[in-house]
């Protein structure tokens, strides 16, 4: 998604965009979007089983060479990386090509990838300042996010919120957090709000079940909530894991609590979650401390004092980067004028 925000820009500017990609997201949303995709065989190396590891080698080697061979096909002026296996393969063909490269870093740490293309990259545009990266080729422009849903009125309508409930918006990724998923239902419910709760396709059905038929007044669950951004602008106070989406919950100036994911690389979700806490717009509990007495206690605490939610979501609000997208577009746009 960061990548087609800049996409979009580029695009708008004039620009000729064309992706390379994997077996993932990708394969549905770049052609969606209106771009064309050139898919490349690559998969990350496992630390776990030399067998795997070896055979990702191997496979990494064959997408270089296939990247070289369609960098050499489309000339482009500039490569961007947006991090990740089949960005650290084309990266490299860039290199060897001496095609201008700009990379991109979305965690509050940098990845293999990025590791090691950082020295040969025109800029590194970073989501977070990171200590020790401070200087050329590293540039902070904060993580591009869809622009967010503006019309809070229209919002709560189509969730059915009157104007003086309460909405607690709680969500984990595509997959959901089991978790903070168990947590909100077994705490959340019953209580003096409502609940809007994006769970996943994975547990879904299990907290259908946990919930009852009927569920109880006023918690409303959902596998997926698509567009999220109006739920977003509903929400008075969000209950997420601290991943990337902790730049759209900026973006919409919503307070939160957040469990970082206790098994993502580096940490990064504690950072990212650290990022929102020092400047007051967020609350962090540890995974292994999260109950769901603990939470509801915490949302209870939160909704009660609209002095304190206020001025988290003015703290929220203060850290986004409506300009992200664009600010990386100009470092391509850069760096394909100049070489």
């Amino acid at each position: 998604m960061p990548a087609l925000a800049v996409a979009d820009e580029l695009r708008a500017d004039g620009a000729d965009v064309v992706f390379a990609g994997g077996e993932r997201a990708e394969v549905t949303l770049v052609p969606e979007a209106g771009y064309e995709l050139h898919r490349l065989r690559v998969q990350g190396l496992s630390r776990t089983n030399p067998l795997k590891a070896a055979k990702a080698a191997v496979m990494a080697v064959g997408a270089v060479v296939s990247a070289w061979r369609l960098l050499g096909r489309l000339k482009p002026d500039a490569v961007m990386g947006g991090g990740g296996y089949v960005a650290g393969v084309v990266g490299i063909a860039a290199v060897l090509r001496r095609i201008p490269l700009v990379l991109t870093e979305a965690d509050s740490h940098l990845g293999v990838s990025n590791k090691l293309l950082a020295r040969r990259a025109r800029a590194m545009c970073l989501a977070f300042p990171l200590a020790g990266r401070e200087g050329a080729p590293y540039v902070v422009t904060g993580r591009p996010v869809p622009p967010p849903f503006t019309d809070r009125a229209a919002a709560r309508a189509q969730f059915g919120l009157a104007d003086d409930d309460r909405c607690v918006l709680v969500f984990g990724g595509s997959l959901g957090a089991r978790s903070v998923n168990l947590a909100a239902v077994d705490g959340l419910a019953g209580g003096g709000f409502r609940v809007l709760h994006a769970s996943g396709t994975r547990d879904h059905e299990m907290l259908a079940d946990r919930l009852g038929d009927p569920p109880p007044a006023g918690y409303d669950l959902r596998a997926y909530i698509a567009p999220f951004a109006p739920a977003l602008a509903a929400a008075d106070l969000c209950v997420a894991r601290s991943g990337g989406s902790v730049f759209e919950v900026a973006a919409h100036g919503v307070p939160a609590i957040l469990v970082p994911y206790p098994h993502a690389a580096a940490d990064h979700q504690t950072a990212n979650a650290a990022w929102m806490v020092d400047a007051g717009a967020a609350i962090l509990i540890a995974d292994a401390d999260l109950t769901a007495e603990g939470l509801r206690s915490t949302v209870e605490e939160l909704l009660g004092d609209p002095e304190r939610l206020r001025a988290m979501a003015d703290a929220s609000a203060s850290l986004a980067r409506p300009d992200a997208a664009q600010a990386i577009a100009e470092q391509v746009t850069a760096a394909a004028t100049a070489a």
